[in-house]
């Protein structure tokens, strides 16, 4: 079996994250609860993220952290609903 390397490119390379299996997550229009929810993630969601920021310190089934996870424009969840395998960044910080 061969690969071509060349036909791979960063632009086609996403990772998708889970999130905390049993947990709706709320997804939050900033990152802290003091922003307004903007929906629910499904049981069994997976997630891409843009971006990551500091916000508001939460404890979730993956640790206490105060990451949040941009995964779409203006929809933010906290990192500790989010199966990274990281305690740290693993995307570029939001502007």
């Amino acid at each position: 079996m061969s690969t071509d390397e060349n036909n791979t490119t960063m632009a086609t390379t996403v990772t998708r994250y889970t999130v905390a299996p049993g947990y709706r997550v709320n997804v939050r229009s900033g990152p802290s609860t003091q922003y307004p929810i903007v929906r629910t993630l499904p049981l069994g969601a997976t997630v891409t993220i843009s971006c990551q920021k500091y916000g508001e310190w939460i404890s979730g089934p993956y640790g206490t952290t105060r990451i949040w996870d941009n995964i779409a424009p203006g929809e933010y969840i906290s990192d500790a609903y989010v199966r990274t395998g990281s305690d740290g960044f693993v995307a570029p910080r939001c502007a």
